[in-house]
């Protein structure tokens, strides 16, 4: 089985793009719903977050993820500390995951990972896709989906490597700041080359 990875960055449209890959009969593994899985109510994973940050659980038994995020995005000894905590939970799960697909006879998976570069396993991969939009774009759009001021979208974009230095990693980039339209033709263009390597 070959491995891809799908990257970009906040509000860049990964969703989106992982989305058309799906369409087109892609096999997508999504990092952040693994994510969410291991912080699950019951889980070691929720249980360990709630010793870590106290206040980040909410009277429901859930992650309270926007008071985790107010924590850990300014903070990058709380990020990483977060990280530490779930890396491993979440690639024990991939594996699981890939194992899984490849015994079911999936020949081509997409790892679908806001993170994949800034954790370094694009080296893994058989070839990275980036979605790409100009930085002020993807600021704007973040503004607006979450209803932040600059100053706290900035934080949040300060927290990835930029697009523009992810590009260096890339196989094929997305650039995903014009129409939907055009948007899909790169996709499907990059599909077609995936198919091709075999």
């Amino acid at each position: 089985m070959k491995l891809y990875g799908l990257t970009g960055g906040i509000a860049s449209g990964k969703s989106t793009v992982s989305r058309m890959f799906r369409e087109l009969g892609a096999e997508v593994l999504d990092a952040d719903l693994i994510a969410r899985e291991v912080v699950e109510p019951g889980t070691p994973g929720l249980a360990a977050v709630a010793e870590r940050f106290p206040g980040v659980v909410g009277p429901d038994g859930r992650l309270d993820r926007a008071a985790l995020g107010a924590r850990v995005f300014g903070d990058a000894t709380e990020r990483a500390a977060l990280n530490a905590l779930l890396h491993p939970l979440i690639g024990q799960r991939f594996v699981e995951r890939t194992q899984a697909l490849a015994e079911a006879g999936v020949e081509r998976v997409l790892y679908d990972a806001p993170l994949l570069i800034e954790n370094r396993l694009h080296g893994a991969m058989e070839g990275v896709v980036l979605v790409w939009v100009p930085r002020e774009l993807q600021r704007a759009r973040l503004m607006r989906r979450d209803d932040l001021d600059e100053t706290a979208a900035e934080a949040r974009l300060a927290a990835q490597l930029p697009l523009d230095g992810k590009r260096e990693h890339a196989t094929w980039v997305v650039d995903n700041s014009g129409t939907l339209e055009a948007t899909r033709a790169q996709v499907e263009e990059v599909w077609r080359a995936v198919l091709a390597r075999g």
